[in-house]
């Protein structure tokens, strides 16, 4: 879809920025720490970081990733996050021009990624991701008028039911805790965005990537499975093609 460059420039500027304050959320949030105090500081010798240094990407390239005032190295994750929140929104914007659809697919990109690299680093998924998502998803619906917002409600229940019901079938037969409760309104989150059958769509292929890719790992090393990260993978999957994936799925079933 054809966009003009200047809009483009501005959902990556503006996607920088965001990937910045999500860079404030992964490293604060399971810390339970203030999103907004104390203000950026050095990781190292806990300095605060000056404006002109906390520039989106371009801060940690002219410093070549090292803090100005103790030159001790600051983390590539920093500049990453950014880059990565910046592509996602101009990516939305490229698919689905300037709309709020492309509002709603940056920033469940956005909040996905965030789930991603903090249940990857931490096996937790803080609430601010789930309900805060949740209440994106379920405003951004109301775009489409009674049956926008009803879809985005059953599609929350739907999310939110299934693993629960999971959680509680593996707590039955493992005698252990086999969903954590993050998942479970993690999903809730992304139902809003994509719909019941999205819901049923993304934890297929979350649990088929988590089979194929951790489980044989965790297995062999004792490893807990982060299910979060392949539930925000298939969410991302499934906003972006899941109608198409739906669609040959019943083509198939039928023999069409």
């Amino acid at each position: 879809m054809a966009v003009d460059p200047i809009l483009l420039v501005a959902a990556a500027l503006l996607g920088l920025c965001l990937g910045s304050f999500l860079n404030v959320c992964i490293v604060r949030l399971p810390l339970d720490m203030s999103l907004v105090n104390p203000p950026s500081t050095c990781p190292r010798c806990k300095q605060p970081i000056a404006w002109r240094d906390n520039i989106p990407v371009v801060s940690w390239l002219l410093l070549r990733g090292r803090c100005r005032r103790c030159g001790q190295p600051i983390s590539r994750q920093y500049p990453i996050i950014e880059a990565a929140v910046g592509a996602i929104w101009v990516a939305a914007a490229l698919l689905y021009g300037i709309t709020l659809h492309a509002l709603a697919a940056a920033l469940f990109g956005t909040v996905l990624l965030g789930i991603g690299v903090t249940d990857g680093r931490h096996y937790l998924i803080p609430n601010e991701y789930t309900w805060g998502g949740l209440g994106l998803g379920l405003a951004l619906s109301l775009a489409g008028g009674a049956d926008g917002f009803l879809n985005a409600v059953l599609g929350a229940a739907t999310g939110f039911a299934l693993l629960f019901a999971v959680a509680q079938v593996g707590q039955w037969a493992f005698k252990e805790e086999a969903m954590g409760g993050g998942d479970i309104k993690m999903m809730a989150m992304v139902g809003s965005f994509v719909g019941w059958k999205g819901v049923l769509l993304t934890v297929f292929l979350g649990a088929l990537l988590g089979s194929l890719i951790f489980v044989p790992l965790s297995l062999r090393k004792k490893r807990l499975v982060p299910f979060g990260v392949f539930l925000a993978l298939g969410a991302a999957v499934t906003f972006v093609m899941g109608d198409a994936i739906i669609a040959w799925y019943q083509h198939f079933l039928h023999g069409e």
